[in-house]
């Protein structure tokens, strides 16, 4: 997809409103990144109607062997067009789907504690394609509550990782867990797809090695309901264990 075309399309999604400030939390967070350990992950502060960077982690060299001063001067448009080709319309797809999902279908009380998940591939200092799993959380919103500032964790995995390109949006729920309230597969009909959002809250908590008594304490419901949702889970994806289940998610478990 041409540059300019992901320009229009990345402007259309994040069309706002121009007033933009960034407030004295976000720079707290610029602070803490002096304290943050190297290791495979970076985070950047994003201001989606300049399609900019107000931030980059130290980390982003680390994890890339990109330069982090070319990363600012040239903002999303140089960070796109690392892009894998074939994952461009995907997660171009991606954005629009969930920027629908969140001006439509939440309340402006549930826009503010939403955590958005997507992937794609990006070719890295050595000219190989590795897998990004980025989680970005809205900090800022404009004056129609539409998400403008955002902080953007990203995961590097090895190269010979393969990922469907799929997008996920969770809600803050009043236990601090995060409930799934949408997912989409863009690249294919996956196996996934099968999965209902429950049952992906369900498999990301067992993942983290939580009994069914806790899971059902941190989404509000009844361990008899967590264990037929694990009975289900297994019997849809034809495996017999919790521990076949882990192996089988390995990869995947932060796209759920």
């Amino acid at each position: 997809m041409d540059p300019n075309s992901i320009h229009a399309l990345y402007q259309d999604i994040f069309d706002t409103y121009p007033s933009i400030e960034i407030k004295e939390h976000i720079n707290k967070l610029i602070e803490l990144d002096y304290y943050y350990p190297f290791n495979t992950t970076f985070f950047c502060i994003t201001n989606t109607p300049k399609q900019s960077f107000e931030y980059i982690s130290k980390n982003f060299t680390a994890c890339t062997g990109l330069s982090n001063k070319k990363m600012q001067e040239g903002g999303m448009e140089y960070f796109w067009s690392r892009f894998h080709p074939d994952d461009i319309s995907l997660w171009i797809k991606c954005l629009q789907d969930l920027m629908r999902f969140t001006m439509h279908e939440l309340s402006d009380e549930q826009r503010l504690k939403m955590s958005y998940t997507w992937n794609y591939r990006l070719k890295n200092a050595k000219g190989n394609y590795v897998t990004i799993i980025q989680n970005t959380t809205p900090l800022q919103f404009d004056e129609a509550q539409k998400p403008i500032i955002g902080l953007a964790h990203y995961t590097v995995l090895d190269s010979d990782v393969n990922m469907d390109i799929c997008a996920s949006a969770k809600y803050l729920n009043d236990t601090n867990e995060y409930e799934t309230l949408f997912y989409i597969n863009q690249s294919s009909n996956h196996l996934l797809n099968i999965i209902s959002n429950r049952e992906r809250d369900i498999i990301r908590l067992l993942l983290t090695q939580k009994t069914s008594k806790e899971i059902a304490a941190s989404l509000n419901i009844s361990k008899h309901t967590v264990d037929t949702h694990r009975r289900n889970i297994l019997k849809k994806l034809n495996l017999s264990s919790t521990i076949e289940l882990t192996q089988y998610f390995k990869n995947q478990s932060q796209l759920l």
